[in-house]
């Protein structure tokens, strides 16, 4: 009975934490800094020679992000293949 009383006080602060929160996040659909998009669109064709603008931020501008971010998905999908592969025996 205690347990389920601490559980419970716990479920609550924990709950009140994250509503809380919610207050910190910022809206969907609302750019937070205009002036980097728009230096992207102004500039991204003449500085990478890219005319997609996406392409170009992607590989150019956060190349070493996202190559880390391929890393761990590489290192994801290797774990979970090693994880489910049969051992020989």
């Amino acid at each position: 009975m205690k347990l389920k009383a601490l559980f419970i006080a716990a479920t609550l602060v924990l709950g009140g934490i994250l509503l809380s929160g919610l207050d910190a996040v910022h809206p969907f659909g609302v750019p937070g800094d205009v002036a980097m998009d728009e230096y992207f669109l102004d500039h991204a064709v003449e500085e990478r020679s890219s005319e997609n603008v996406v392409t170009s931020i992607v590989f150019d501008y956060r190349a070493f992000d996202t190559l880390g971010e391929s890393a761990v998905l590489f290192t994801a999908i290797c774990s979970v293949v090693m994880l489910f592969r049969k051992g020989r025996k």
